[in-house]
């Protein structure tokens, strides 16, 4: 005979039953008692990112210089057209490559880390949202070491950033809960296909072409029109609006973009918290 205040039974539509509101008190209550693990998992990762590399955490400085290096040929040779900026180019496409690794590190990041722990998920009940979070705080930190080559690179060409750079975390933040957001999907989406990771980096190659990451917002053209309605837009020239002019050049639809970067966290966060109890059937 069981006891039955031992036994504990889960059904499928659970976090149905539960309700609304107490859905969302579970899911912060997991991520408080997650805190201590998801630093653990963030160690884990970043040791086995760097641990056998030969140049370690320099290939997060070498590869942004390699593109503003490209870049700076292609402007230079007549090949493309940058327009006019305020501040010395290498500065401007330097910080913009670096808000954008941000994303696109953070997206690929997330779509892996389900996969990566398959052997994990199987043998170990655990809030599997600690994953997700562990594997975007990657990003985070090569754009806090990316933070290192900007001061020197700013010092090196006599750029002094407004007093508003302080503001610059919270410039960030909904571009960082987009990715979190974005984040959750993707790694659902790549327990059942497993080439979704691959997809990313390929998608965030191209689609860092059609943003403001190393060119200025184009007044006139098609640029012009993609850019009117990409909120990444929005979010990234929030940040170096804030370094280098001291004010946010559109702070409408930087404020709209952040509400979108919000809700599409939220909505992201909500499912991965119902699908969780799928997750190990699928890796």
């Amino acid at each position: 005979m069981y006891d039955e205040e031992k036994v504990k039974i889960y059904f499928p539509d659970a976090q149905i039953k539960i309700g609304f509101i107490a859905g969302w008190q579970e899911m912060f209550i997991d991520i408080l008692k997650s805190r201590e693990l998801i630093w653990r998992l963030f160690l884990r990762d970043f040791n086995a990112r760097y641990k056998q590399s030969v140049l370690g955490v320099l290939w997060v400085l070498i590869m942004p210089l390699v593109v503003v290096g490209v870049f700076i040929y292609l402007n230079k040779g007549g090949i493309i057209n940058i327009g006019d900026i305020d501040v010395p180019y290498p500065v401007f496409a330097l910080f913009g490559i670096s808000v954008w690794n941000l994303f696109s590190t953070g997206l690929s990041s997330a779509s892996n880390s389900l996969v990566q722990a398959g052997s994990m998920i199987v043998k170990i009940n655990f809030p599997r949202v600690s994953l997700v979070v562990a594997s975007t705080g990657q990003a985070v930190v090569e754009f806090l070491v990316r933070l290192g080559l900007l001061v020197l690179v700013f010092a090196a060409f006599k750029v002094i950033p407004c007093w508003t750079v302080i503001f610059l975390p919270f410039m960030l933040l909904p571009l960082f809960l987009l990715t979190l957001g974005l984040g959750f999907f993707l790694s659902l989406a790549s327990g059942v296909l497993r080439d979704t990771p691959n997809v990313i980096v390929l998608v965030t190659t191209f689609l860092m072409f059609f943003c403001p990451v190393v060119y200025p917002i184009p007044k006139t053209g098609v640029f012009a029109g993609l850019n009117q309605w990409n909120p990444l837009s929005y979010l990234i020239t929030a940040g170096r609006d804030i370094v280098f002019k001291g004010i946010i050049s559109n702070p409408g639809g930087f404020i709209l973009s952040s509400i979108f970067a919000i809700l599409v966290f939220l909505i992201g966060w909500r499912v991965f918290h119902i699908a969780q109890t799928k997750i190990a059937e699928r890796i």
